[in-house]
């Protein structure tokens, strides 16, 4: 299967809410808060956008599985 830019986007922004949440456990550090403002508009535009990636993820996920 070849992998499109939505693909890469998708695992960027996966990676990135991933770093943020050890974060938050490791050292109580909410970066994209402490960036943005706590639950600011935006930030609650880039973590519904790194949620809505994670969903994308599943889908992809499963169509590699079907193709195996």
């Amino acid at each position: 299967m070849e992998r499109n830019w939505l693909d890469v986007v998708s695992l960027i922004l996966i990676i990135i809410g991933a770093v943020n949440w050890g974060l938050i456990g490791f050292f109580n550090l909410d970066v994209v808060s402490a960036i943005f403002g706590n639950m600011s508009m935006i930030t609650r535009i880039i973590f519904a956008v790194v949620g809505i990636a994670g969903i994308y993820s599943l889908v992809l996920f499963w169509k590699l599985k079907t193709e195996e």
